[in-house]
């Protein structure tokens, strides 16, 4: 449980749940960093009851692990004042309430800063800490509709489509994490903390590439194109002769030249012909794109990828959890470990990302038991007796 990663050393309280608050936490822990993870009694987090299989949840493992786990009423005063003590003893604290709700349990940044004037907050919410929408609930998938995704996701015959993914919670734990890790860096050289503000649907704008300056300057409204980039070509999904789909990404005009060498027309990248310029491609993109599709279903998928391989075009199959498993590159990279874990035994999950060659992070256990190490908290680090804690337990505070 000893952690070497490059966070070692950094304490953080998470007092969140679901998604995107908790994931920020993960990716810190991965890293090394002594994650607290403050649940409530009795409930905890509802991904817990997440993800199920046969009545246990193995989405819980992923999301809670290099986390220890206690369970605190922050509602309540006693509460209140056990967390200020954590907060007197941590590096940053995570939470993703609704935006005032840690005003309202007496724990507003000013007041953890008295307790600890280093103190970093990060707050993860739908819609940020200010404006007319503040106070207003926000999921992920919210976050995905307002900050432009949504809109541009999926096939153009039909309403916008999800990722698959809670991508949008996800993305806000990644900016909420660069926002921590930029905050302790100002820490270190200043002893200022400070408040990261990171809401959902502004960290899905932030990867929207030029879609807002391509409306602002040109009046362009990028709509949904199913598998291709529009005027992007080639660059699709393409059928094999054992019904295996490849992707294929041979866009650049070095690159389609190999491919089109390859399907036995050399000519088409000579200058003059329609598809030697990647406008020219562009411009008969589905055409060019069925002329693929034709020449790849003779093909079968190994044979193709050999080609595409040993012809310096990028192209993959398009995998699933099984593909991964048993794909050599994942092996040799260690991209998917084996951890133990105590309900399961053993359980396989993806590793940290990303891999440091001197300080690299690790996952050293999987998510705990629901106030699993209230002892070890409460008990070590804040040095409440056994009586005391005992008391606690009994009021419902832990």
């Amino acid at each position: 449980m000893t952690s070497a990663g490059p966070l070692a050393g950094v304490r953080v309280i998470e007092a969140g749940q679901l998604l995107a608050g908790p994931f920020a936490a993960t990716l810190m822990a991965d890293q090394g960093a002594d994650v607290i993870k403050v649940e409530a009694p009795g409930t905890g987090d509802p991904m817990r009851q997440w993800g199920r299989t046969d009545g246990t949840s193995l989405w819980w493992p992923v999301v809670g692990r290099n986390k220890r786990t206690v369970t605190l009423n922050l509602r309540e005063e006693e509460g209140q004042e056990l967390f200020l003590q954590l907060v007197a003893k941590s590096d940053v604290i995570v939470e993703n309430f609704r935006a005032g709700t840690f005003e309202k349990w007496n724990l507003s940044y000013e007041r953890l800063r008295e307790v600890n004037p280093g103190i970093i907050l990060v707050r993860v919410t739908g819609y940020g800490q200010t404006g007319p929408y503040a106070a207003r609930a926000g999921y992920g998938s919210i976050g995905e509709a307002m900050g432009g995704l949504r809109y541009i996701l999926g096939d153009p015959d039909r309403q916008p489509s999800r990722a698959g993914i809670s991508i949008g919670d996800s993305l806000a734990a990644m900016h909420a994490t660069v926002g921590a890790l930029s905050a302790l860096h100002h820490r270190d050289a200043t002893g200022e903390g400070q408040v990261v503000d990171a809401s959902i649907y502004e960290s899905v704008l932030a990867m929207m590439e030029s879609l807002v300056t391509e409306w602002d300057q040109a009046g362009y409204q990028r709509e949904r194109t199913g598998a291709i980039l529009p005027n992007v070509a080639p660059s699709n999904v393409y059928p094999t002769r054992d019904d295996q789909l490849i992707l294929i990404a041979a866009n650049q005009d070095s690159v389609s030249s190999r491919l089109f060498a390859m399907m036995g027309h050399p000519e088409w990248s000579e200058p003059g012909h329609a598809y030697s310029t990647h406008v020219g491609r562009g411009r008969d993109q589905a055409h060019l794109d069925e002329l693929i599709s034709e020449w790849t279903a003779t093909i079968d998928a190994a044979e193709l990828l050999d080609l595409m391989d040993a012809g310096g075009v990028p192209a993959g199959r398009i995998y699933k959890a099984a593909d991964m498993l048993a794909d050599p590159h994942f092996k040799a990279r260690d991209s998917i470990v084996q951890v133990p874990d105590q309900t399961f035994g053993t359980l396989k999950m993806q590793n940290v990302v990303p891999k440091l060659s001197a300080t690299p992070g690790s996952i050293r256990w999987t998510g705990a038991d629901l106030g699993q190490f209230n002892d070890q908290v409460y008990g070590e680090l804040l040095g409440l007796s056994p009586e005391r804690r005992a008391e606690l337990s009994e009021a419902g505070i832990i």
